[in-house]
């Protein structure tokens, strides 16, 4: 296809661009390069905060539409191959994303299909398919200032995500078992992050700049571990782990860790007695946003501790984390690991 219009000349161009950056073309990638989508809208649609990616445009979608026409004939004229991709939102129930407001099946099929160059091997296609369709990094904000938890009403919480424009902690998005990692150390973030079932970016909004700057990882403890002990030839490494070491002493309520261990195993005489300290000492530490530092655990409310346990079992005792990483919504990997926290439960439950 040769361009003959201003817009044929754009779209060609912006596509070709796109091309030469990712080896494959998706509809965005020209909406954004002809500047008639705006990134920040983008990425705020990525992130599930606006419903439609097509209001963001500074242009009607009749004229959206056209311009996606003109990127199909031009990679059809190429010999291009196509595929679909699945879009989810970076939130904790990976919600389909919806492009369009009217759901028109022939225009969002028009946004999800990407466009690859012919003369690819099938191995690089899968790797480039997989890629497309690999559900975003989930994304937590550091609370500028404080906030009320729409799910428990909690105004401790220094992290949070946004849900259909509400804020939720850390304990309501079943994401309080993870630990921080900052910024900064590229190796040891990139295996933390390859360690851990279920992790989340960490942003913290400047308003200078006004845009979400990265500030970090939220990954699992024991992930964490695993990259630091592969790091620990790094004395920067070592440091770092001798100052988190530091700080969980220092964030320990000993007192109330053992007490609340006791409440444990007094609800379920069957649980180890190694994994009841465990519970306790993960869900009770300060600063924390667990349900062992909430208003109920504090009082050493039996729900809230059976709150901790079940918490334990799911990220422990079943393939929950996984299923989130993969693109399961929260309540359909709930369900499924349902019969295994029940069986758990019911076990530990038993007299001793």
């Amino acid at each position: 296809m040769q361009p003959t219009s201003k817009l044929e000349r754009r779209v060609v161009t912006a596509a070709e661009n796109a091309l030469a950056q990712r080896r494959y073309v998706s509809p965005i990638d020209v909406l954004v390069g002809i500047g008639w989508l705006p990134p920040g809208p983008v990425t705020a649609w990525e992130r599930g905060l606006t419903p439609h990616l097509e209001p963001a445009a500074v242009v009607d979608p009749d004229r959206l539409a056209g311009a996606l026409d003109i990127l199909r004939r031009w990679a059809l004229g190429n010999g291009m191959r196509s595929t679909e991709v699945s879009y989810a939102a970076a939130t904790r129930d990976r919600h389909p994303l919806r492009f369009t407001v009217d759901g028109r099946p022939e225009r969002e099929l028009a946004y999800r299909t990407h466009w690859m160059p012919a003369d690819l091997t099938d191995a690089q296609r899968d790797r480039l398919t997989a890629k497309q369709n690999t559900p975003p990094d989930m994304i937590v904000l550091l609370a500028a200032r404080s906030f009320t938890c729409a799910g428990c009403g909690e105004t401790e919480a220094d992290m949070l995500m946004m849900e259909e424009g509400e804020p939720l902690c850390l304990a309501c998005t079943d994401l309080d078992h993870l630990v921080f990692l900052p910024a900064g150390d590229a190796a040891l973030t990139r295996r933390a992050k390859k360690a851990s079932r279920l992790s989340a970016v960490v942003v913290r909004f400047n308003r200078s700049r006004k845009r979400n700057e990265r500030q970090g990882l939220l990954v699992e403890e024991s992930a964490l571990a695993e990259a630091e002990q592969q790091c620990l030839s790094d004395e920067e490494a070592r440091a770092r782990r001798r100052d988190r070491d530091r700080e969980r002493r220092e964030a320990a309520d000993v007192v109330f860790q053992e007490n609340l261990a006791t409440l444990i195993a007094d609800l379920f005489p069957a649980i180890p007695a190694s994994r009841a300290m465990e519970i306790s000492l993960h869900t009770a530490l300060r600063g924390s946003g667990r349900v062992g530092r909430s208003a109920a655990g504090r009082a050493l409310d039996p729900d809230a501790a059976t709150r901790a346990v079940i918490a334990s079992i799911r990220h422990e005792d079943t393939d929950y984390d996984t299923l989130l990483m993969s693109g399961v919504p929260r309540p359909e990997a709930r369900d499924r690991i349902r019969p295994t926290i029940d069986r758990i439960l019911t076990a530990w439950r038993r007299p001793a």
